[in-house]
């Protein structure tokens, strides 16, 4: 029997819990299989971003050392990591962070996390040792923010093991400070996602962390011992079903360097038997508080809001936005956030394995959310296990495009099952307006149709000329560095936020853009995609309109409105003084 989201929120959330934990854990990896949807014919609109491969070029030649090459034997394989554009040293270039693991014999010689600074020429230097981010081990999430509010952005890596705060020093260099901060975990943890936030607005930045199972190597069992290990008749990796399910933990800024341990006392640590990744921070009901979005593997996706009062209630299954419109758990991996339809509100865009259907979320502007993944063409596609996501203005249309990096979890599935290659292109699903998208590959150029098996992913402009490109995980191989060269006459804008009364990085913001008879909403935000940060410039694409109405919605509860800006800039605004000198900007 079909049980929809409607039937779930009948039988109640007990019904629904027993469903989660008993049938859901049954099974090791996916196996929910939802056929692709027909597909439309060609629109033949032609689309005028075109993304190229420069990380060789550009000097991201380093390989993501995670998991075994061949084949892998424990779900830490298979994770992987996330990446971040971040401006450490704030010249206004965006730099670049990327995460690593290791392998169950031992990392390879010069296996570490990277820092890479930009040159400002389009190309990148290796600056990890200078910088003091050597770190050797399982990573899995970024998250970026100035949590102490000193004006330069600071690193917060969750870990398989145990997580790291690193504090930027404002001169090059970061410093491990997770004990002192009050971070540091007696026992291991699988630390996954994480995201800062000012869950109560006092001007400084909390901190949310996702874990994702509990797991020990010497408890776990073997690829194949039982049906949590077996995959259409092929022994993997156990998990993340037949596991344990991790807990989540939200730490309070305590304003003097060091955070508390509130997750009990906020309502989080109630919500068990999930099996948390990506976690994004958002105020998706638009009552000016923010509220945390967790998506989850296997197990029904979270959705804490703001009870205004320090604490959350969990309300994703009524908001519609825990399960597919079958009422089915996914396996949750990416979240994009952004507003595909210009009404004004934040929708999401949630990426899932293969044989199943990428959902997206429209949000009504109360976070009560329908499932659109029909109405919209995006369920057309459901080869690939996907997992870095994004709502993202590629082309500068004025209409936010879908991205998802694509990749399997074992290398040794396709020699049996060829279908699922370990190796897949990225997919671009282009805005054709009206709610409808149609997916491009080869067309969106040869950095998007070229196979690789990513994870996560990061989108920014690093070469400050107006328009998004990305940074990709790309397990065992160097990075993807995708610049995109856009055609057109298309305009653009971009807004750089700062903080006084709100948080320094004006993490939690929510910014309109009011162009053409259109509005777009989006917000800055600490983690999404999948387990990664993007530039904190909010790129908006504006079409053919030649300026722009905006509106900035500041954490600390003040509503600020600018008139009539000039497209194709980038307009620093500081938190109730109004626009000042950008920091070295420059176009090509």
């Amino acid at each position: 029997m079909t049980i929809t989201r409607r039937r779930f929120a009948q039988l109640g959330m007990g019904a629904a819990c027993c469903l989660t934990t008993d049938s859901l854990l049954a099974q090791g990896l996916s196996t929910h299989s939802a056929k692709p949807l027909p597909r439309s014919a060609p629109s033949g609109r032609p689309f005028h971003a075109r993304f190229v491969d420069v990380a060789w070029d550009a000097g991201l030649r380093a390989p993501v050392v995670y998991g075994g090459v061949e084949q892998t034997k424990y779900i830490v394989e298979t994770t992987g990591c996330g990446c971040a554009f971040l401006d450490y040293d704030n010249d206004g270039w965006m730099d670049i962070f990327i995460l690593s693991g290791t392998r169950l014999e031992g990392a390879p010689e010069g296996t570490t996390n990277r820092l890479y600074k930009n040159n400002r020429d389009g190309t990148f230097a290796d600056v990890t040792e200078r910088a003091g981010l050597h770190s050797v081990g399982w990573a899995c999430g970024v998250s970026v923010g100035d949590y102490n509010n000193d004006g330069f952005d600071d690193i917060f890596c969750a870990r398989f093991g145990q997580n790291i705060l690193y504090r930027n020093n404002g001169d090059g260099t970061f410093t491990d400070v997770t004990k002192e901060a009050g971070l540091a975990s007696p026992e291991q943890r699988w630390g996954a996602g994480s995201s800062f936030v000012d869950y109560d607005r006092d001007g400084h930045l909390d901190l949310f962390v996702s874990n994702y199972v509990r797991f020990s190597f010497e408890q776990a069992p073997a690829p194949g011992q039982n049906s949590s290990c077996i995959w259409l008749g092929i022994p993997v990796a156990c998990g993340p079903r037949g596991l344990p399910t991790g807990r989540h933990w939200l730490y309070r800024n305590n304003g003097d360097g060091t955070f508390t341990d509130v997750s009990e006392a906020a309502g989080i640590a109630q919500a068990t038997s999930s099996y948390g990744l990506t976690v994004v921070s958002a105020d998706f009901d638009e009552d000016g508080w923010p509220d945390i979005y967790v998506a989850c593997d296997a197990t029904p996706s979270l959705l804490f809001m703001n009870n205004h009062d320090g604490t959350f209630r969990e309300e994703a299954l009524l908001r519609g936005v825990a399960l597919n419109d079958d009422g089915m758990a996914q396996a949750g991996m990416g979240v994009g956030v952004g507003d595909y339809d210009l009404d004004g509100h934040l929708d999401i865009f949630k990426t899932h394995f293969a044989d199943d259907r990428n959902i997206l979320y429209r949000n009504n502007g109360r976070a009560y959310f329908q499932d659109v993944t029909a109405s919209s063409r995006l369920g057309v596609e459901t080869r690939y296990v996907c997992w870095g996501a994004g709502i993202v203005d590629l082309d500068n249309d004025g209409y936010p495009d879908l991205f998802m990096t694509t990749g399997h979890v074992d290398p040794k599935v396709e020699k049996k099952l060829p279908q699922y290659a370990n190796k897949t292109p990225r997919a671009v699903f282009r805005n054709l307006g009206q709610g409808v998208f149609e997916e491009l590959i080869a067309e969106a150029g040869p950095g998007i149709a070229a196979p690789h098996c990513s994870r996560g992913c990061a989108f920014g402009d690093f070469d400050n000329d107006g328009d998004v490109d990305m940074v990709i995980v790309n397990l065992n191989e160097p990075p993807s560095l995708l610049r995109n060269d856009v055609t057109g006459k298309a305009n653009w804008i971009k807004i750089k936020l700062e903080g006084a009364k709100s948080n320094r990085s004006a993490i939690g913001s929510r910014v309109l853009a009011h162009y053409g008879g259109r509005t777009q909403a989006q917000a800055l935000l600490s983690q999404s995609s999948f387990f990664s940060c993007n530039d904190p410039r909010l790129h908006f694409g504006l079409g053919t309109s030649v300026a722009v109405d905006l509106e900035i919605f500041w954490p600390s509860g003040l509503h600020e409105s600018y008139k009539g800006v000039p497209a194709k800039q980038l307009l620093t605004i500081r938190e109730g003084v109004g626009v000042v000198a950008n920091r070295g900007w420059s176009k090509s």
